[in-house]
């Protein structure tokens, strides 16, 4: 099986940024994509950026021109680099990695205050 652990999270002001790192362990031959995830309270979850194997990324309009998702393939590492953060961007954000199906990390905290 695929563990993901996520580390990154904390609290910023708007316009501030944070980086989110997640680093897969175990059964990783075959994955996919990895990427990440998030879910404010009240709302459901939502792709944030996913970035394939070959290096292929996609965005959420919402995060486009601020956020940019890397892998590092051999080390088995996907990085959210989040810039001018808005405090919509309160949420949890979750690892995760698709190789048949998804795996997922537990998720890190990332609170944008005003």
């Amino acid at each position: 099986q695929v563990q993901l652990v996520e580390s990154g999270g904390g609290l910023v002001q708007a316009g501030g940024s944070l980086r989110l790192s997640c680093s897969a362990s175990g059964s990783i031959f075959g994955i996919r994509v990895m990427g990440w995830y998030r879910q404010a309270p009240g709302k459901q979850r939502e792709l944030v950026a996913d970035v394939t194997s070959g290096g292929t990324t996609n965005y959420a309009d919402s995060v486009k021109g601020r956020f940019t998702i890397s892998r590092d393939n051999a080390k088995n590492t996907v990085i959210l680099q989040m810039n001018s953060l808005k405090p919509e961007d309160t949420a949890v954000y979750y690892c995760y990695a698709l190789k048949w199906t998804n795996y997922w990390g537990q998720g890190t905290q990332v609170t944008v205050s005003s």
